[in-house]
């Protein structure tokens, strides 16, 4: 890694593994206790630990007491249950914990909720593209019977191709529309469709591990819209977003660190990042302030911390071994 890399990846892990009693919702005083989103939180500390299992590098020890802490969640009846404080997403949070459980554990929790899954769940019938894509992802690596269409059914629904950018005569007429006057730097996707644009990309190349099986030309408007929206995400230092469009560039066979777009995002995070490793929120708009409680500042903090985490141990793993230009 590069020396940028090796500052964000050794300052975000350090900084997760200080401020786990926040992800522990059984923690005595813990800050996700009255924290609605404490499940995400937990869940995507276990992608995080996930993903650094097959991306190398000497990241094993600074997750140390992560693993050790989602070893002891997964095999709590009491976690899993959490997922019902937010039924919408409960059966997606389900069938995420069944796929992420650290090896080696009783596995009896896992295999219990995934049990409680309807059927009509795992099957494609009323989802969109996305939704399918995110089931078919998590099912695959939890082993559960499912009825959604394999990948090469799905890449060419999803918004990878589909999305298209805004142009600056589309920005002008919203903005005349809204009486929002035009800042001269035109978003090409609205946040939404930022975040379905890396989320598919997540399930389609598994972080970097399989081929999207994008190819000629939507594989070249895929690559030009997440720069294109990386290019806005870096002038408006909305961090979040654009550490997942780096890995998104990454998944789509390009070496970030050698393009304009990734190599200037990751500088953007190193100026964001505190001494204390953290990335103080999704946006510098919407950052935490300094002298914010404890709990708020993981609340706002702990998610951009770890999906720049996860960029540096995406990228940490080198080139896709399947890319070929």
């Amino acid at each position: 890694m590069t020396s940028s890399l090796d500052q964000l990846s050794a300052g975000t892990l350090d900084w997760l593994g200080a401020n786990l009693d926040h992800f522990d919702p059984f923690a005595a005083g813990a800050g996700t206790a009255t924290h609605q989103q404490a499940a995400k939180a937990v869940l995507e500390l276990a992608l995080l630990r996930h993903c650094s299992t097959w991306t190398g590098g000497p990241h094993g020890e600074r997750l140390g007491g992560a693993t050790a802490l989602l070893r002891k969640l997964w095999q709590r009846p009491e976690f899993p249950r959490l997922f019902d404080a937010h039924p919408p997403s409960a059966p997606t949070y389900g069938l995420a914990f069944a796929a992420l459980a650290p090896d080696g554990i009783d596995d009896t929790v896992r295999r219990a909720t995934l049990a409680r899954l309807a059927p009509d769940f795992l099957s494609p019938a009323g989802k969109s593209p996305l939704k399918r894509m995110e089931i078919r992802f998590y099912a695959d690596k939890a082993g559960a019977s499912h009825t959604i269409e394999p990948y090469a059914g799905l890449v060419g629904q999803s918004p990878l191709v589909t999305l298209t950018a805004a142009t600056p005569g589309d920005a002008a007429e919203g903005d005349a529309a809204t009486g929002k006057a035009a800042d001269g730097d035109t978003a090409p996707l609205t946040d939404s469709e930022g975040y379905s644009l890396t989320h598919a990309a997540f399930f389609l190349g598994d972080y970097g591990r399989t081929p999207t099986g994008l190819d000629g030309d939507a594989l070249a408007h895929a690559r030009e819209l997440v720069r294109r929206m990386l290019d806005h995400c870096v002038g408006q230092d909305r961090w979040d977003l654009a550490a997942e469009l780096v890995i998104s560039q990454f998944i789509l066979g390009l070496d970030p660190l050698r393009t304009s777009s990734g190599a200037a995002a990751v500088e953007c995070l190193v100026r964001a990042q505190r001494s204390d490793g953290a990335i103080p929120g999704r946006s510098a708009a919407l950052m935490a302030s300094p002298s914010a409680p404890a709990g708020e500042f993981f609340r706002k903090a702990y998610h951009t911390t770890l999906v720049t985490a996860l960029m540096t141990l995406v990228l940490s793993s080198g080139r896709p071994s399947w890319h070929r230009d």
